[in-house]
């Protein structure tokens, strides 16, 4: 049994903000938490991704709220993921032992079950003794709410507040402190303790959760991701880094929907102390389109199938919609509505306000996300599940109003806010969806209006290659007005636009290596040169990174790609995981995780393996 011991009164974390990249994540494929290495529980939001928080003192270590627990005294800390599953263990070393916690979201089959947002925190002492300290601080609604405190039983916390009530149980006892929990226990060697956040709704009376309940449910846990990974067909020299991303691809599904967020997170800043702070908790077409495109790639047709389910329902929504039948971004469950708000309370993460929630973009014209869909279509079409059709009832109507809108200025892949452009990307991903649809309607032998999308097809090839092209610059540029470069089309030999080898391309790629590459990290762009409406820096953009390493291998420069690929290794964090963006001494900045990033580090290893495989196929 645990012994209790008294509260150890230790307040509320340090003032000094944990690297972005000092976290592990969790989830139950509906929302997600970010566990720090110390053992606090810094990010939480529930019953969705974009619900309110709970606990964000990754955005305000004083009032955004926390979960800690944590050894008494001063430990050594480590991290890792239960082998092939999103059970996060955190371990402490100590003079007199060594203990860990095992933080988990269970996912049940179970119809009584589903609805229940559970996180499980086991505590257990491995070796020796060990003494920890527990606060529970939770802060509603963005620190926006007060919350009232039940502790009738201390082993049994409720905190209510007017939009949320949640039970916090233990099989060590809580104490008071003013509107929170705390408490000190210790562990001796094998002993465990168990503690559980469950929401409570319906009027339901909270549960207890015993150390044997914890345990089954860790079996359960452990068992449902092991089981979903091993669906995986990639066998290539980095399974291990390949598969943790396609585990965080999964952690960032929400199941109901078959909808994937951009990121678990809201305003962790591409710039420290700047603006450029942006709410992630949304599915955008683009991200979503391109991670059923790396999930494809290892075999996990399931996504792709409710991801397609889900496209389908806002595409009836928008029929007829004079601005695109589709939004960029969507809510988790198809809502087309994000509005976007400051929360001047909360000080943003080591002071870099604002901090948003919501997302002004989403009214943004963004023609790229055309192709990008009708790639993910044409590849789970061939891969997956055949196009039904109903499904190529909607893929012709998208393909029509491509064919009318292409030519228009857009606010591009980047989301500017400083006006529409020309985009090179936007008019590449456009020839993308018609081509895509029209190898759809040969290999299935479907109806289209084959000579007109043959035509507009050909005529933004045209367009690129006369306009995109500088010559002054020796590349194609990021947009018609101007000579600058983007990495974002590192996508063109990627998508079959362009051979890999054609003297233009080869042209571009290494003018794109001289100006925007920094060791193996590559800029988006140059802000100074191509103003976007935001002031500040921002660091070198992770999938443009895994983007180059693509480029340069399909270009013949193999070595040069691997060595770029086992750099880009260097700057995940100590769980293989990424954000957004590499700052300029290697600290992760941005949301985080990031789908954006994994799903170009899965297309990048499994298009190196084959690079690198390719002498040995030719003997």
């Amino acid at each position: 049994m645990a012994r209790s011991d008294s509260f150890a009164g230790s307040g509320v974390i340090s003032g000094a903000y944990p690297p972005i990249a000092d976290h592990g994540l969790i989830g139950d494929l509906r929302t997600a938490a970010l566990v720090g290495s110390d053992g606090t529980v810094n990010w939480y939001c529930t019953p969705r991704f974009d619900s309110p928080s709970v606990f964000a003192a990754i955005l305000d270590h004083s009032d955004g709220g926390h979960w800690l627990i944590g050894p008494s005294l001063w430990a050594r800390s480590s991290q890792f993921y239960f082998p092939d599953t999103n059970v996060l263990i955190t371990r402490f070393f100590t003079p007199g032992g060594v203990g860990e916690i095992q933080d988990f979201m269970p996912i049940s089959r179970s119809a009584r079950e589903v609805e229940r947002h559970r996180l499980i925190r086991r505590v257990v002492c491995a070796r020796g003794e060990m003494r920890f300290d527990v606060e529970a601080v939770p802060r509603f609604d963005y620190g926006r709410e007060r919350h009232e405190l039940h502790l009738d039983d201390p082993r049994m916390a409720v905190f209510e507040a007017p939009s949320l009530s949640l039970a916090l149980s233990a099989t060590v006892p809580l104490v008071r402190a003013q509107d929170d929990v705390g408490g000190s226990f210790t562990l001796a060697e094998g002993e465990a303790a168990t503690f559980e956040l469950d929401q409570i709704s319906g009027g339901a009376e909270p549960r207890p959760c015993s150390n044997e309940e914890s345990a089954e449910l860790f079996e359960e846990t452990v068992d449902f991701w092991r089981r979903w990974l091993a669906q995986s067909r990639y066998r290539g020299r980095w399974r291990e880094t390949v598969n943790r991303s396609a585990l965080v691809l999964k952690l960032l599904t929400y199941n109901p929907t078959g909808a994937l967020v951009a990121a678990p997170t809201t305003s962790l800043p591409e710039q420290l102390g700047g603006e450029r702070n942006w709410d992630y908790r949304f599915t955008w077409i683009r991200d979503a389109a391109f991670s059923v495109y790396a999930l494809l790639r290892l075999g996990f047709t399931e996504e792709a199938q409710a991801f397609g389910g889900w496209l389908s329902d806002r595409f009836r929504e928008r029929r007829g919609h004079a601005d695109g039948p589709l939004q960029i971004m969507y809510t988790v469950d198809g809502a087309p509505e994000m509005p976007e708000e400051e929360l001047p309370h909360l000080e943003g993460y080591a002071g870099s306000a604002p901090v948003r929630v919501g997302n002004g973009a989403s009214d943004q014209l963004q023609l790229d996300i055309y192709g990008e869909m009708l790639d993910s279509i044409y590849l789970s079409d061939r891969h997956g599940q055949p196009i039904t059709a109903a499904g190529w009832d909607d893929v012709s109507r998208v393909v029509d109003w491509v064919c009318e809108n292409w030519d228009r200025a857009d606010e591009g892949i980047w989301e500017t806010r400083g006006g529409r452009k020309d985009f090179t990307y936007s008019r590449l991903m456009s020839w993308v969806g018609l081509d895509r649809a029209l190898r759809i309607s040969r290999h299935r032998g479907l109806p289209a209006a084959v000579e007109r999308w043959t035509t507009e097809r050909d005529a933004i090839y045209r367009q690129i290659m006369d306009r995109g092209w500088s010559e002054k610059r020796g590349a194609f540029v990021q947009h018609y007005q101007d000579d600058v470069l983007d990495a974002s089309l590192l996508m063109m030999p990627l998508t079959q636009f362009i051979a890999p080898a054609d003297p233009r391309w080869l042209s571009t790629l290494e003018a794109i290596g001289k100006d925007l590459v920094s060791d193996s990290l590559v800029f988006r762009y140059d802000p100074e040169a191509s103003p976007d409406g935001l002031r500040g820096e921002e660091g070198t953009f992770s999938i443009c990174s895994f983007w180059y390493v693509e480029a340069l291998a399909r270009a013949g420069h193999v070595e040069a790609a691997r060595l770029a690929f086992e750099k880009m290794l260097t700057y995940s964090n100590h769980l293989g995981l990424y954000s957004e963006e590499v700052g300029p001494t290697g600290e992760q900045l941005g949301n985080f995780p990031q789908a954006f990033t994994h799903l170009a580090l899965i297309s990048a290893a499994y298009n190196l393996d084959r690079a690198l495989d390719e002498p040995a196929r030719r003997v």
